[in-house]
């Protein structure tokens, strides 16, 4: 009878075993889906952002600085600021949070 009863809560034992390995890969998805995957998404969007950026582009920098695009390298473009013409500023690609393209 003893014997029986072991038998029984060992097998118990290996199915929790396997509950807990199909727990653990539900959230690590959970956990992709609605964390990675985003974060992904988001990353491109503004990798195309940059890449869209052409000399006359109106931009809006990471620090709210509204500027006109005057030149553009690899990763430096210069920006104009105001209306001021002797205000440009050298700046990396990265700080351009939106752009509006020129007409």
């Amino acid at each position: 009878m003893l014997n029986v009863f072991l038998n029984e809560a060992g097998q118990q034992q290996s199915g929790g075993g396997f509950f807990i390995i199909i727990l653990y890969a539900v959230i690590i998805g959970a956990f992709y889906f609605f964390a990675i995957r985003p974060q992904k998404k988001r990353q491109k969007a503004q990798e195309a952002l940059i890449a869209s950026v052409e000399v006359g582009d109106s931009i809006l920098t990471t620090s709210g600085f509204y500027g006109v695009v005057i030149d553009n390298a690899d990763e430096v473009v210069i920006v104009e600021f105001g209306s001021n013409k002797n205000c440009r500023i050298p700046m990396k690609k990265e700080a351009i949070v939106e752009v509006e393209k020129a007409r």
